[in-house]
């Protein structure tokens, strides 16, 4: 008599995005850039906007998109 095989279970861990929606356009064409000097570069490749800014280095690359959304989106 054998023993009874268990299940295995994956966990999915989930990656945080490197492609966000433009807030402009709405297509999802917008992309982060950090330089290591604490300069970062956010770009839709859509509709060509295009703004940088000054970045700590414990920001990450959603941290700049928000800051480049909370800028384009207010009216």
């Amino acid at each position: 008599m054998g023993r009874r095989r268990r299940r295995v279970v994956k966990v999915v861990k989930r990656k945080v995005p490197t492609v966000f929606l433009c807030p402009l356009c709405g297509e999802e064409a917008v992309r982060v850039f950090i330089d290591r000097s604490g300069h970062a570069r956010v770009q839709c490749g859509s509709c060509g906007i295009r703004e940088e800014f000054d970045v700590s280095p414990s920001e990450h690359m959603v941290d700049v998109y928000c800051k480049f959304t909370d800028k384009h989106s207010a009216p």
